[in-house]
């Protein structure tokens, strides 16, 4: 909308768009939890209709979001009247150090105080990224658990929180109150939200209907509280804090704190969890030193958080004050910068990494996110593009976090202005023009081209240089830099066309330093053919492996012109390394590169290749599928491909035994079906050592 056209909407009709658009966010967000757009983005339209309101009294309705906390009961659920409103508290949204002055400067303003009077006594606590809770014990044992709902109903979820393990069933105490509801707040940590969404993939990947991953640990909290199915809701990983209370009837002649902190740590004395990073702070100086302290460490927890929460601590103090609104003038929420904010989606550019990894990245309009400006937000590869499906033009949620790299979140669909182009990763290095390739079972395209290619020459460098590559002494990181950023050095054969006067006019590098380096470099000319193959840098091909081609193959040329399956005769070579073998020698780069090397003097002493050992496994085929009782999967791998075996990934005509340990699945079916001989980890073992 233009500023002209902006200017021709009246407060009502802005007032009456802005309700509209807040409930349907609140719909989605409380009810759904299926959030279109970020917090931040929600907050400022709030705060937007807030002002308009308070302008123009005469356009207040009862059914505004500014006189809800927000949400409904969905109708699966039985309906719940809270004994004592769960209502939401003020969020300060200055983020700085001034936030927490200007909440202490208007309490003590409040209760009439002078500078003079002693600094108010605060509780400082977090402010979860979860779902709010009220927990109901009576005498004792739990026994009803509500969501926030709209603040006066909630919706009956007691079934899911008693999957909670961190909620006791029981309060340890002999001398409980007739009744205690605790508010508090249900959370997934991010590494079990990590497990779940990697449990979830897996199912996608075996075809299931119907499942999908989560876009954050809210979210996935959320839903699990409100699955109307307790088996699937324990399932899924949660965890609670526990912050505040609802109704409390006390028993005959039981006395109570008198203050909030006496009542979280007697909370935590009856077996509820308190955050552990809650604490007393004196006066606006400690509230300042709260959210410095717990904004610095925020990346650290295993949960999210976005902002602190400061509440006057006295119970007597916290009725004096009362509220105003829907609010309690005694307590905010104050916020930390936005992680996560919406931005439009201008190109897709793919950058090539120092390991020749192919990175999706979106070029963003500039936005604010994180305390940083933002302008690239990782894709992270092209599985993960597509099922974000981002387009250009799209409008997305980015998020950073702390040092992390910044990542679309998710796109808003109703936001898309035309069908762009989905994504696909370039087939070829757009650096270099080398094949990009995606091995089996991984999820990122490399370029082949590592000794060839700009992106990856000093990693190439450095790798060719290693005292365990050709070696060359004195050539570590800083020197590559200085080599490679002053374009001396462009590839591997420009270190062999090195001068003494392009070395000394190197920043530190005197006469001596530059004699020694360029000997050092003579030295290396004089190499094993191991040694020189290992440092081409070939993907998967480490020591191991290239004093196995060289043993087996006697003369470069050889392992040159091998075939793949002349490549996997070699004992420590599988399929895998076979074909990054046969793809990297593939390029015609890659072998004009090694031509020049020889040319500029670098030799080694050649043979005839070794005598072939025939192996128990040579020629077989084998497909491991299951949990084996004490070999990984990796393990067993090896083990076979040192015994001459191939492991394939799939169950065909060609496998000749499948190895099945525990939850074998649909490849168990397969090979029974076709008759493939199966194998536990017993009969492998035995097999291997040849008494089978």
């Amino acid at each position: 909308m233009t500023d002209d056209l902006f200017d021709q909407v009246t407060p009502a009709e802005r007032v009456q768009a802005l309700r509209v658009q807040l409930h349907h966010h609140a719909h989605r967000y409380y009810v759904l939890d299926e959030p279109e757009i970020p917090d931040a983005e929600y907050d400022k339209l709030f705060q937007e209709l807030q002002a308009l309101e308070a302008a123009h009294p005469e356009l207040a309705s009862p059914d505004s979001p500014t006189r809800r906390v927000g949400g409904a009961v969905l109708a699966q659920f039985a309906s719940v009247r809270h004994a004592v409103p769960m209502l939401s508290i003020r969020t300060e949204t200055d983020t700085e150090a001034t936030g927490a002055q200007a909440f202490d400067t208007r309490l003590r303003r409040e209760l009439g105080l002078s500078p003079a009077d002693p600094d108010l006594n605060y509780v400082a606590e977090l402010k979860f990224d979860g779902l709010a809770l009220n927990l109901r014990y009576e005498r004792g044992s739990l026994v009803q658990a509500a969501t926030r709902g709209d603040g006066e109903q909630g919706e009956d979820v007691t079934q899911n929180i008693f999957t909670i393990r961190q909620i006791p069933l029981k309060l340890s105490t002999t001398a409980p109150p007739a009744v205690l509801e605790v508010r508090g707040e249900v959370y997934m940590r991010r590494d079990d939200f990590e497990a779940l969404n990697e449990r979830q993939r897996e199912k996608i990947a075996q075809g299931a209907k119907g499942e999908k991953t989560f876009v954050n640990p809210r979210n996935a909290a959320a839903g699990a509280v409100r699955q109307l199915d307790s088996a699937i809701a324990a399932q899924r990983p949660l965890s609670f804090f526990a912050y505040g209370l609802g109704e409390v009837v006390l028993a005959e002649g039981a006395s109570a704190p008198d203050s909030h902190h006496g009542w979280l740590m007697q909370l935590r004395d009856w077996g509820l969890p308190v955050a552990p990073q809650t604490q007393l702070a004196q006066g606006a100086a400690e509230l300042v030193a709260f959210h410095q302290a717990m904004g610095q460490g925020r990346d650290a927890l295993p949960f999210d958080i976005d902002g602190v929460v400061y509440k006057v601590n006295s119970l007597a103090l916290q009725q004096r004050l009362g509220f105003v609104s829907r609010e309690p003038r005694w307590a905010v929420a104050h916020k930390y910068p936005a992680q996560e904010q919406l931005t439009t989606v201008l190109a897709i550019d793919v950058q090539v990494g120092r390991t020749g990894k192919l990175t999706p990245v979106a070029k963003l309009a500039p936005v604010f996110v994180g305390g940083v400006t933002v302008t690239n937000a990782t894709l992270h590869n092209e599985d993960e593009a597509r099922r974000k499906d981002v387009r250009v033009g799209d409008t997305v949620v980015v998020r950073r976090a702390g040092d992390v790299i910044p990542e679309v979140v998710s796109v808003v669909a109703d936001k898309r202005l035309a069908d762009g182009a989905l994504f696909t990763m370039p087939r070829q290095c757009p650096v270099c023009g080398s094949a990009a390739v995606r091995e089996e079972g991984e999820a990122d395209y490399r370029c082949t081209g590592g000794i060839f290619c700009p992106a990856q020459r000093k990693e190439a460098i450095l790798h060719f240089a290693h005292r365990r590559a050709v070696e060359v002494e004195g050539l570590g990181d800083k020197m590559v830099e200085q080599l490679v950023d002053a374009n001396l050095v462009r590839n591997l054969t420009d270190l062999y066309r090195l001068g003494f006067s392009a070395l000394v006019n190197l920043d530190r590098m005197a006469d001596k330093s530059a004699s020694k380096l360029l000997d050092a470099i003579e030295r290396s000319k004089q190499t094993t053919l191991p040694r020189f193959i290992f440092g081409l840098g070939i993907r998967h091909v480490g020591e191991a492996t290239a004093k196995a081609l060289a043993r087996h193959f006697g003369q470069l040329d050889a392992v040159m012109a091998a075939s793949t399956e002349q490549l996997l005769e070699v004992a420590d070579v599988g399929p895998v390394v076979a074909q990054s073998i046969r793809t990297f020698f593939d390029q015609a780069h890659n072998r004009e590169v090694v031509e020049q090397l020889r040319a500029l003097g670098l030799s080694w002493p050649e043979g005839e290749p070794a005598a072939r050992p025939v192996l128990v496994l040579s020629g077989k085929t084998l497909v491991i599928t299951g949990t084996l009782p004490s070999l990984s999967r990796d393990e067993a791998k090896d083990r076979i491909e040192a015994a001459g075996g191939k492991v394939a990934g799939s169950v065909s005509k060609k496998t000749d035994y499948l190895v099945a340990g525990s939850e074998a699945g649909s490849k168990l079916a397969k090979a029974q079906e076709l008759g493939v001989a199966l194998l536990d980890e017993a009969q492998l073992l035995e097999l291997l050592n040849g008494s089978a």
